[in-house]
């Protein structure tokens, strides 16, 4: 990558890691940043659909994915309501058939991986600082950036990637806020029974339960529902907290629901914020990806496949561009029309879970049974349409 000899990626999450991993592939001496004194990640679990598998394959690390996950290979995902009555079933696709529909892993074993590949590559890794001062060299085609722990350098590159509350997009977009969306998401993680093999989601009144296998014998319990703006809760009571939110449901996640109240609960709660940055998503030679760009709601689990399309179409992009503003430009026009079209579609699905309505739960329910493999074959066919081809595999 001749136009991009030095890089420096903020952020150590997953779209740091993935642009990190990205751009040294491409021949860039990369130095992440995390500020985090040591690396730890958030216990619960996530789910990643083919197009962020696709992502990680070209990241050198989809085997161990697969190893260190659960995948559903028929891409099956069951509906039902809150008492456990099916409502309808539906199939993820995979456009290649040697990559899984879904993964679920803990959010912790993905980190890990990544940072393996960062190892490998070389990646200089600097925990417990950030950027405190960026200013661009226009003349020079550089970025003259102080960090935290008073060093300085000059980077061809600087990436955005520290999440929802990202500093670099203050500089990138100016004062713009994450926007509470009205909605809470409480994550749980538990022993997965052996013949708990596929997704299942449980539609409630103004709430959506769902389980999802991240490991050979651990299972993910992510629920959805209303909550209070600027609601604070101690840590130490979210478990009784989400045992109390979703005490209603049966079926399949009654035994996942009393066990919050065990000693050792591991619970996770955050209000559900979005981010939707106008273009453009650079400034010269700063740019933002993943959430701080693009923060989306949970329910179509696709924030972190977005985050990882980012990084490996960036890295791309500069690969190819006659400039490294150019190319810059030429991704955040290509991405922003398929982020916020995931956006939209996430917040739609949201919305359709939070109702509390009888008749307009039982419409939802009848919609579902006959529209809802449809909509997941054109939200997906929407998605390849309006990303394009994606760059050919490692060593292809």
């Amino acid at each position: 990558m001749e136009q991009v000899e030095q890089a420096l990626v903020v952020g150590g999450g997953i779209a740091g890691c993935a642009a990190a991993i990205a751009l040294a592939q491409a021949g860039a001496r990369v130095t992440m940043l995390e500020q985090q004194r040591e690396w730890k990640f958030q216990s619960s679990g996530i789910f990643i659909y083919h197009n962020g598998l696709e992502a990680l394959d070209r990241l050198g690390v989809l085997p161990q994915i697969m190893a260190g996950g659960f995948a559903i290979a028929d891409g099956r995902n069951i509906y039902l309501d809150e008492r456990g009555a099916p409502i309808t079933e539906t199939r993820y696709p995979s456009r290649r058939p040697e990559i899984a529909p879904i993964v679920g892993i803990r959010r912790a074993e993905l980190h890990r991986i990544l940072a393996g590949r960062l190892g490998a590559l070389g990646v200089d890794i600097r925990l417990g600082t950030t950027a405190v001062r960026i200013d661009q060299d226009a003349a020079a085609g550089q970025v003259a950036v102080v960090l935290s722990d008073g060093s300085a350098g000059r980077h061809d590159l600087v990436v955005g990637a520290e999440g929802i509350r990202s500093a670099i997009r203050r500089l990138v977009a100016g004062p713009l806020e994450p926007a509470y969306t009205g909605l809470g998401v409480w994550r749980s993680v538990h022993p997965r029974p052996r013949d708990l093999t596929a997704k299942i989601m449980m539609m409630g009144r103004g709430k959506r339960l769902g389980i999802m296998p991240i490991s050979h014998d651990q299972l993910y319990l992510f629920g959805t529902l209303p909550e209070p703006a600027g609601q604070w809760y101690e840590r130490a009571d979210w478990p009784a907290l989400m045992q109390a939110r979703f005490a209603e449901f049966e079926g399949p996640a009654r035994p996942f629901v009393r066990a919050l109240s065990d000693a050792g609960a591991e619970v996770l709660y955050t209000a559900v914020e979005e981010v939707a940055a106008p273009l453009p998503w650079h400034r010269g030679r700063v740019v933002m990806i993943g959430d701080a760009a693009h923060a989306s709601t949970p329910f179509m689990g696709q924030g972190g496949a977005m985050a990882l399309e980012d990084a490996v179409l960036l890295a791309h992009g500069l690969s190819r561009g006659p400039d490294v503003e150019t190319a810059l430009r030429a991704f955040g026009q290509a991405r922003q029309p398929l982020c916020q079209f995931v956006q939209e579609a996430s917040r739609r699905v949201g919305e359709a879970g939070a109702q509390e309505d009888a008749a307009a739960i039982a419409a939802r329910g009848e919609t579902m049974r006959r529209t809802a493999q449809r909509q997941v074959d054109d939200f997906y066919a929407r998605m390849d349409a309006l990303r394009g081809p994606w760059p050919p595999a490692r060593g292809a």
